[in-house]
């Protein structure tokens, strides 16, 4: 269990990164979802150990993330947002290199290790190719991997299906959705679509605080019989967010489409749509904004 309670962090130049933030993560997969901004790699970053936070508190079972960093790094797997790689070394070098710093001394282990990280994350093939030289997924696909070694109790991966294409990303989810069940796992990401296919548990979060948790499936009923439906001109938005409640909008053969929440039936031409945790995030955020308005 990872247990935050008033994580707060302001930067130098006056941002709040951290509002005060809490949460209770139990092993398996947990989304965060929230806009760029909105704090996600700040949280992240403190839990890795990389900055300190300003007040609070964050433990992970008995080890308390903030004090005791060296004892959390050795139970910690983690892929950054940007992931720099060494010029000119494979990936079995990289690999074996990073099993030394987590103190896997014994060599033939490290060997047995990296050659069943490299099966997993299917990149044996390119075990001897320089991991500098790899594709946006593949470096992805190598950053799993570095961050699973000494089976770690608590992995954390920062924005990871960015700039992936389709088939990518479908085999980036299924690295992750193998990790095990006994083990936390946090998904910072501003994509929706990737806490809806992985995540049993989520928050959502804007402007350094949590806004709303709770799993996929609950917080969507919740919203189930208000989200209705309309294609418009493209011409015609402005006015429908002037005069709706617009959660947000897609292109739709080439048209835009509109998502509303209301009470009821707003007429007009709309139709009753299915929620999803699309309509769910942009609802929280759009409430968010009002009450800050207010």
């Amino acid at each position: 269990m990872l247990t935050i309670k008033d994580l707060s962090k302001t930067y130098s130049n006056g941002v709040q990164a951290l509002a005060g933030v809490s949460l209770d993560i139990a092993e398996g997969m947990f989304g965060l979802l929230g806009p760029n901004g909105a704090g996600k790699s700040t949280l992240m970053r403190t839990l890795a150990t990389l900055q300190d936070a300003d007040a609070g508190s964050a433990f992970l079972n008995d080890i308390d993330i903030l004090n005791e960093k060296e004892k959390l790094r050795q139970v910690l797997g983690y892929l950054p947002q940007e992931f720099g790689t060494y010029p000119r070394i494979s990936a079995t070098r990289m690999l074996d290199h990073f099993a030394v710093l987590k103190g896997i001394i014994d060599k033939g282990e490290r060997r047995e290790l990296v050659d069943h990280l490299l099966n997993e994350v299917n990149l044996w093939d390119a075990r001897k190719t320089a991991v500098s030289t790899y594709s946006g997924g593949m470096k992805q696909r190598f950053g799993i991997a570095q961050a699973l070694i000494g089976d770690p109790q608590l992995v954390i991966v920062d924005e990871p299906t960015a700039g992936l294409d389709p088939e990518e990303r479908r085999r980036f989810h299924n690295l992750l959705a193998d990790i095990g069940s006994d083990t936390v796992v946090i998904l910072s990401t501003h994509i929706v679509d990737d806490v809806s296919d992985l995540c049993s548990d989520m928050a959502i979060m804007g402007d350094g605080n949590i806004l709303m948790k709770g799993k996929p499936e609950e917080v969507i009923a919740q919203l189930e019989g208000s989200v209705y439906s309309k294609v418009v001109e493209r011409t015609e938005l402005a006015e429908y967010e002037t005069n709706y409640h617009v959660l947000f909008s897609t292109l739709a053969g080439g048209r835009t489409k509109i998502h509303v929440v209301s009470d009821a039936n707003p007429g007009d031409g709309f139709e009753a749509s299915g929620a999803s945790l699309e309509d769910v995030y942009f609802s929280t955020l759009h409430e968010h904004k009002i009450s800050i308005a207010a």
